[in-house]
């Protein structure tokens, strides 16, 4: 079996055409980073009946995620650069329903996509009971579920500790990725995320739309504005309209081509 290993600002993934029989296992032992190629996950990409394009997002654990904002990006890309479109206007199909993307291509290769995400959810916030403490978290939900919490210093935020608790906790039935974010100013953020079934992770485009949805609706940044989301393996361009309608900008990036027996 071939596959293509992209990613998006660092959150890597395994890129297949076409759909397996075994998914999930795959998912497992190709992600494993000492015993297999290494990756976040694997994303299946396979024609589909209502759009240009179906993908299907599988996590290191091989548990099914609805949808992934640097994924669908490195999505694009894939279905361009290897001509199974010549299409810069794309219509992809999700868990979480259809994403349209406008593809930005330079010298005949995508650089970077644009991602109408659609409407997101911010929910009122909740109030966690963990190891006896408490934690104020903002539920959103931008077709995968988020807890977005605010901090003081992203140096000190406790990613591996309070990430794991607050994804398995039984507010979220489902499981939920976890976003530590530090207000910079009104149009830059400083994100961190613990991702549903991967763990920590170099970004989440997901995560960064659901950190600004959250933001806006506490008042720490601006509707209608870019705001700019630093993450660990770089900086995502995220656009909340006076309706929560958002709009991700990024890379998208090939790190290989690559052969397997393992499957």
């Amino acid at each position: 079996m071939r596959f293509t290993k992209m990613h998006g600002l660092g959150n890597d993934y395994l890129y297949v055409f076409g759909e397996p029989e075994n998914p999930r296992e795959l998912a497992v032992k190709l992600s494993d980073r000492h015993f297999g190629a290494g990756a976040d996950g694997m994303i299946w990409i396979s024609p589909s009946a209502v759009a240009d394009f179906k993908m299907r997002i599988f996590n290191a654990d091989g548990s099914e995620a609805e949808m992934c904002g640097n994924g669908i990006r490195c999505v694009g890309k894939y279905v361009y650069d290897k001509g199974y479109t010549d299409k810069k206007h794309l219509r992809i199909e999700t868990k979480a329903g259809i994403r349209t993307l406008q593809l930005h291509v330079s010298f005949g290769k995508v650089r970077s996509v644009a991602v109408d995400m659609g409407k997101g959810a911010v929910g009122e916030d909740l109030t966690l009971s963990i190891a006896g403490e408490t934690v104020a978290v903002t539920p959103v939900n931008v077709g995968n579920p988020h807890a977005v919490l605010f901090v003081e210093d992203m140096a000190n935020a406790p990613l591996t500790t309070l990430g794991p608790q607050i994804e398995r906790h039984e507010a979220f039935p489902e499981g939920t990725n976890v976003e530590f974010v530090q207000v910079k100013d009104r149009t830059n953020l400083r994100m961190r995320v613990w991702e549903r079934g991967s763990g920590v992770t170099m970004a989440c485009g997901t995560g960064a739309c659901a950190s600004v949805l959250a933001a806006v609706r506490k008042g720490f940044c601006p509707a209608g504005e870019t705001v700019f989301v630093e993450l660990d393996g770089g900086t995502l361009e995220i656009l909340v309209s006076p309706d929560n309608t958002v709009t991700m900008t990024g890379p998208a990036e090939t790190v290989y081509e690559g052969e397997t027996n393992l499957c």
